[in-house]
């Protein structure tokens, strides 16, 4: 006993001790920016012992990585905890709106800013949601198309040179000694080029740019002068041929210039602004081509990435400058991008955006930027969307996003404006005619007051001879109007406004003369008058006659009814009598009837219904493909539902097979459906019963998010109670049988 309790221990350290090592290692990755190498190792650190740092490091692993499903789990799980940062909020209100659940994420970021009573925060968020309303409110501005060149990997950035569309990609299929971006486990990036008219060719094909520009590290964001003799692009930090890295072992992005001689790229050189200690990217170049453009995380930025600005003089060039806080945030500005109408295009996730990365432009105008606004839909979404070119004379142009729905991590698109970018406010109106009750003629002079929900004084008018008022007020309000005229009587109307624009309200109302009203008073006082005392007389006389006759009447009566109480009485006795055993007998025989006719109701109404149902089940089998009878169950045949290895939540390639039983389900609303969610009898009975439970409840949560009622799903955990193979012992199954056994069902219940 004493060599058990031992082991016990030491084996308890080592366990500890490999947590630890687990947790250090995944700390190390995170530090260095490797979040894709880093999440494995979380997901096993947490899946044993689950705290609040690796749950948020986890978190922003899924988050940096664009995993926002499962980010947003991480995030949930911690938004109650406290003395969480802004940051965080940050992340999470973005991975909300990801989800699409923007009143959610400006409800996270409304409460932080309310709980650290930051009011200039406060105001700042209710300006930007109502900009960013304004924006919505324009439509759709863009047509946008993905390009059939995009492949499975990332491709991104894509310019015109000549008749070419240069961009960066990554091999469809690496080789085996291929490195790859830890960031997001990835080859590097190479410029790759296709002629613009293939470019949405199903056959397209994608050449390197210039093999001369080709090295093994990430080469992207290329921009050319206008005579195609002069490159700037992006590239690694390097050392003789090899990625160079700083004090802190991370290397460092950096801005590259290469001249076009005799057909081939040469005197390819850093910019002399560069450091291995932060990153310089995405060059972008002025119409004049004397001002190059660039994102830089360099000291003195506002935030994690900032545009900036540099004069070049031939082949030197100024000091970088800070293009402000009209352009740049607290958060992350990048992809600059100049248009010939001198406009400056960028992606921030600082300014009000639609989630992640969004687009927006500032006009240049002497020197100098105006504020920056969302350029709308559908280009911006609530994931990534950058790297944007236009031609500001055919409006077309191209721009990247990692989106649902496209081919790969990062595809391009290709854009054409149809809308210009008119922002306003919501404003609707109230209008309408004064007029006489009586006459229904329009009345002048009459006095118009608009109120606030807090019955103060917003504008005021007078009618013309007309009788006409309007007002333009503002929407998602409450208003009153209220008219007054001397010897009129008085009106109002209340009117809660919504979000729909330049709506115009009807304010329409009557008044009445206060003379014709005096008028009708008296007439109608005389009329009662004279009323009154004919009916007075009347009355009198009535009552004279009604009291005699009532006096002949009563004495009459009175005879009358003491002979039919005494007939009544007699009669009576003999016909309760009869009645009694009349009733005796008749319930004696509607008791048996009913027992009877109950019976064969019940008998038939349960064929009846029995043969519905059959006739129904065998309608929707014959129908449904993937309807099936089970023996005696009726079950939905999917494929089968993967979870990760001890793990409930629902994986995204299971959401498009659980999207058809939603599918089933909304086509037949009478159908009630149990998932059934079965583990091979590998592991113990409480955790196989707990882990299927676990399951199956993701797979109904799921299910209701879709729109299906909750009544009409339910989710049963079997663990290993009922196996297809019976794998007794546990070893005398192979892989294949026990995946039989791993299953999840969907059993139609009712239908």
């Amino acid at each position: 006993m004493k060599n058990l309790y031992i082991l016990l221990i030491v084996f308890s350290i080592q366990f500890i001790q490999a947590q630890q090592q687990d947790l250090q290692r995944a700390n190390r990755l995170f530090d260095k920016t490797y979040y894709s190498a880093a999440i494995p190792l979380y997901e096993k650190v947490n899946a044993k012992n689950q705290t609040l740092e690796v749950v948020q490091k986890l978190g922003d692993c899924y988050y940096y990585t664009n995993d926002y499903d499962k980010a947003l789990e991480q995030y949930a799980y911690l938004i109650s905890s406290k003395n969480l940062n802004e940051d965080f909020y940050f992340r999470y209100a973005q991975t909300l709106k990801a989800k699409g659940k923007y009143t959610e994420a400006d409800k996270a970021m409304r409460d932080f800013f309310v709980a650290s009573n930051n009011k200039e925060a406060l105001e700042k968020l209710e300006k930007d949601i109502k900009n960013l309303k304004n924006v919505t409110a324009i439509g759709e501005r863009f047509d946008i198309h993905n390009l059939a060149l995009n492949t499975v990997n990332s491709e991104f950035g894509g310019v015109i040179l000549g008749k070419n569309l240069i961009f960066a990609a990554v091999k469809k299929k690496p080789n085996l000694f291929d490195k790859t971006y830890k960031w997001n486990n990835e080859s590097y990036l190479n410029i790759v080029s296709i002629p613009v008219k293939n470019a949405n060719a199903n056959d397209s094909i994608v050449s390197y740019f210039s093999k001369d520009l080709k090295s093994a590290m990430h080469e992207s964001n290329a921009v050319f002068t206008k005579d195609g003799k002069t490159m700037y692009f992006t590239r690694n930090n390097s050392n003789n041929g090899r990625r160079g890295k700083n004090t802190y072992k991370i290397s460092t992005i950096q801005i590259f210039r290469a001249e076009l001689v005799n057909a081939k790229w040469n005197n390819i050189a850093a910019l002399p602004f560069n450091s291995a200690d932060y990153s310089v990217e995405h060059p972008a170049l002025s119409p004049d081509e004397k001002t190059l453009y660039f994102a830089s995380d360099m000291p003195g930025t506002l935030g994690s990435f900032d545009i900036y600005s540099v004069s070049i003089n031939g082949s030197t060039y100024g000091n970088p400058i800070n293009l402000g806080d009209k352009i740049n945030t607290a958060k992350r500005e990048q992809f600059p991008f100049v248009s010939k109408d001198n406009k400056l295009y960028f992606s921030s996730n600082g300014h009000e955006g639609y989630g992640a990365l969004d687009i927006f432009v500032s006009e240049i105008q002497n020197n100098s930027f105006t504020k920056a606004v969302n350029v709308g839909l559908p280009v911006n979404s609530g994931y990534d969307d950058f790297a944007y070119y236009i031609n500001s004379e055919t409006k077309e142009g191209y721009f990247s996003s990692d989106r649902p729905g496209g081919k790969g991590k990062d595809d391009i698109y290709s854009l054409k404006e149809t809308k210009d970018l008119l922002i306003e406010d919501c404003r609707q109106y109230i209008a309408g005619i004064i007029t006489d009750v009586d006459s229904h003629l329009a009345v002048e002079n009459a006095t118009v007051v608009l109120k606030n929900s807090v019955n103060q004084e917003i504008e005021k008018a007078i009618t013309a001879t007309d009788g006409k008022f309007s007002f333009t007020i503002e929407c998602e309000a409450n208003y009153s109007i209220f008219v007054t005229k001397e010897n009129y009587t008085g009106n109002s109307k209340s009117f809660k406004i919504l979000s729909e624009r330049n709506k115009c309200n009807d304010g329409s109302m009557e008044i009445r003369s206060m003379e014709i009203i005096k008028k009708e008073e008296q007439a109608a006082l005389d009329k009662k008058i004279v009323a009154d005392l004919l009916i007075a007389q009347q009355l009198k006389t009535a009552e004279l006659v009604a009291l005699e006759q009532k006096r002949k009447a009563d004495a009459i009566e009175l005879k009358e009814k003491k002979i039919a109480e005494t007939n009544a009485l007699n009669q009576k006795k003999k016909e309760d009598a009869i009645a009694l055993e009349a009733k005796r007998l008749a319930d004696l025989v509607a008791i048996q009837q009913l027992k009877k006719e109950k019976l064969a109701a019940d008998q038939k109404a349960t064929a009846l219904a029995s043969a519905k149902k059959k006739e129904k089940m065998a309608a929707i089998v014959a129908a449904e493909k993937d309807v099936v009878k089970d023996k005696d169950r009726l079950i939905i045949k999917t494929e089968p539902i993967y979870f990760d290895y001890n793990l409930w939540y629902i994986r995204k390639d299971s959401k498009i097979i659980l999207n058809r039983v939603v599918e089933l389900m909304k086509k037949y609303p009478e159908m009630v459906v149990e998932i059934g969610s079965h583990t091979d009898n590998r592991g113990t009975d409480k955790f196989n019963l707990d882990l299927s439970q676990k399951r199956a409840d993701a797979t109904r949560a799921y299910i209701l998010e879709q729109g299906i009622p909750k009544n009409r799903i339910s989710a049963k955990g079997y663990g290993e109670t009922v196996q297809i193979v019976k794998c007794i012992p546990e070893d005398s199954c192979d892989e294949e049988q026990h995946e039989l056994n791993r299953r999840s069902e969907f059993v139609i219940k009712n239908l």
